[in-house]
C-alpha cells in the first residue's frame, strides 16, 4: 500500500469529484426552469393571442329607406319692385319747388316738382302774339283778295257791255294776276296763323312739362332733387325721381350658377329668408330665367327673377335674400345616404390586412389558401355600389342611382333593398 493511498490522501479528490457533481445538478434544474417557462409563456399567448375575429374592423351601417327626394338649389340675391319708373325733366332750368319726399305714396298725375315758370311763361305769351298778328294778317289778305275779285269783276262787265273793246286784254290780264296774288297771300297768311298756333301749343306744352308729374299710382323711393338746384338737361333727362309702382308685389332676382341652372325652370317654387326677419320664410315662385350670362369674378351666373307677394309690406327694395329653390320632389323613392356611395372597405384598396402572430407548430404546418373576400372581388369596378354586412364581411351590391339632393341619393335599380343596412364608414377595429 502506497503512501499516498490512504483515507487522508484519497480525501482531496472526492470533494472535487462531488463539488463537481453538485454543479451540474444545478445547472440542469436551471435550464429545465428555462425550459419550463418558455413552454408557459407559449401556452399562454397562444392561449391568449389576438383573434382575427377580435381584430375584424367594424363598421357604421344605416338603412336603405323608402321617402321623399327633395332636390333644391340655393342662389343669393336682392329683392326689387316689380315695376320702377326713374322720373326726370326734359326741360333745363332751376327748380322751384319740390312736394314730395321719400317714401311718399302718390297718384298718376300728381305734380312732384315744378321749375322756374317766368321764362316759359314769357315765351307763350310772345306765341300767343304771333298768333294774333298772324290772324291779323289773315283778315288783311282776305281783304285784298276781295278787292282783286271786285276790280276783276268789273273789268268782266265793262268789257261785255262794250263788245270786247274795253278794258284791253292787258288790263284784264293784270286784274287776274293781282286775284291770284292776293289769294297766295292769303293762303300764306292762313299759314303762318297755323305756324303760330303750332309754336303756341309748343311753349304751353313746355310750361306743362315744368310741373313734374307720377306716371304712375306708387311710392316714392328716392328723391335727388332739392329747390334751388339747376336741371340740365341737354343730353338726356336728369332722374329727378325714382317710383316703385306697388310694393305688394316684388321680384326677387338671384343670380344662379352654370352647374345649377339646367334644372331651374319657370313655375318652379322656393322659399327665402332675409337677415331683417330672422326665422321668417317667404315663398316665391320663378317667373323667369335669363339666357344672358354674368361674370363675378370667375363665376358664370344667370339671373333669374321670382315673384314674390308683400302684402304687409314688410320687405323693401334692396334687401337681401338666399332662396332654396325646389327644382325636384320624388314621392316613395329608395334613398341611401350617400356615404354609402363612397365608401370603400380598407382592404378593398388591394394592401393585405396584417397577420396575427401564429404559433411555430402553425408557422410550420402548411395553412389552406385564405378566400378572396367578395369585398375585393369587386374593387375598381365603375359601377355605382353600396356595402351591406354579410357575416361580418362588406359584400357589395351594385345599384342604379338617380337624383340627389347633395345628402341622400335615389337608388333606381340593383338588388338593394329597403330595410337592408348600407355601410356609411369604418369605424376601427374591436378592442
Amino acid at each position: 500500500m502506497k503512501d499516498n493511498d490512504t483515507p487522508q490522501a484519497r480525501a482531496p479528490g472526492l470533494k472535487n469529484v462531488l463539488a463537481a457533481h453538485s454543479g451540474s445538478l444545478l445547472s440542469r434544474r436551471w435550464l429545465s426552469l428555462a425550459i419550463g417557462l418558455v413552454v408557459v409563456a407559449g401556452v399562454l399567448w397562444f392561449v391568449l393571442r389576438p383573434d382575427d375575429d377580435a381584430k375584424a374592423p367594424r363598421y357604421a351601417t344605416q338603412a336603405a329607406a323608402v321617402g321623399t327626394l327633395v332636390v333644391k338649389v340655393s342662389a343669393t340675391g336682392n329683392l326689387q319692385p316689380t315695376n320702377t319708373v326713374d322720373v326726370g325733366s326734359e326741360l333745363s332750368g332751376i327748380v322751384d319747388q319740390v312736394y314730395v319726399d321719400d317714401n311718399d305714396a302718390v297718384k298718376k298725375g300728381q305734380i312732384l316738382a315744378r321749375l322756374d315758370l317766368s321764362k316759359l311763361r314769357d315765351a307763350v305769351a310772345r306765341s300767343r302774339a304771333s298768333l294774333a298778328a298772324a290772324e291779323a294778317q289773315v283778315l288783311q289778305a282776305q281783304a285784298t283778295v276781295a278787292e282783286a275779285r271786285a276790280a276783276l269783276a268789273r273789268y268782266q262787265q265793262v268789257h261785255a257791255l262794250s263788245d270786247g273793246k274795253v278794258p284791253s286784254r292787258t288790263e284784264m290780264d293784270v286784274a287776274e294776276a293781282n286775284l291770284k296774288r292776293a289769294e297766295a297771300n292769303a293762303a300764306s297768311a292762313r299759314a303762318n296763323v297755323v305756324q303760330a298756333r303750332a309754336a303756341l301749343q309748343s311753349d304751353e306744352t313746355n310750361l306743362s312739362k315744368a310741373s313734374i308729374r307720377s306716371p304712375i299710382d306708387g311710392v316714392v323711393l328716392s328723391r335727388e332733387v332739392d329747390p334751388g338746384q339747376t336741371v340740365a338737361a341737354s343730353f338726356q333727362a336728369p332722374v329727378l325721381f325714382k317710383l316703385a309702382e306697388d310694393l305688394t308685389k316684388m321680384e326677387l332676382q338671384v343670380d344662379v350658377d352654370e352647374a345649377d341652372v339646367a334644372q331651374v325652370k319657370a313655375g318652379q317654387k322656393a322659399t327665402f329668408g332675409v337677415d331683417a326677419w330672422p326665422g321668417r320664410e317667404y315663398h316665391a315662385v320663378i317667373t323667369r330665367v335669363g339666357y344672358g350670362a354674368k361674370q363675378s369674378e370667375g363665376v358664370i351666373s344667370y339671373l333669374t327673377v321670382l315673384e314674390v307677394a308683400n302684402d304687409d309690406l314688410s320687405l323693401r327694395p334692396g334687401m337681401t335674400g338666399t332662396a332654396e329653390i325646389t327644382t325636384l320632389t320624388r314621392e316613395n323613392a329608395l334613398l341611401v345616404p350617400n356615404a354609402a356611395l363612397r365608401f370603400e372597405p380598407p382592404a378593398a384598396g388591394g394592401a393585405q390586412p396584417k397577420q396575427a402572430g401564429i404559433s411555430v407548430m402553425g408557422a410550420l404546418m402548411p395553412r389552406m389558401p385564405r378566400q378572396v373576400p367578395r369585398s375585393q372581388q369587386k374593387a375598381g369596378s365603375g359601377t355605382p355600389r353600396v356595402w351591406v354586412l354579410q357575416e361580418g364581411q362588406p359584400v357589395a351590391v351594385d345599384v342604379t342611382t338617380g337624383a340627389t339632393n347633395g345628402r341622400m341619393t335615389e337608388i333606381t335599380g340593383g338588388d338593394l333593398k329597403a330595410g337592408m343596412q348600407v355601410i356609411t364608414e369604418a369605424l376601427g377595429t374591436s378592442s
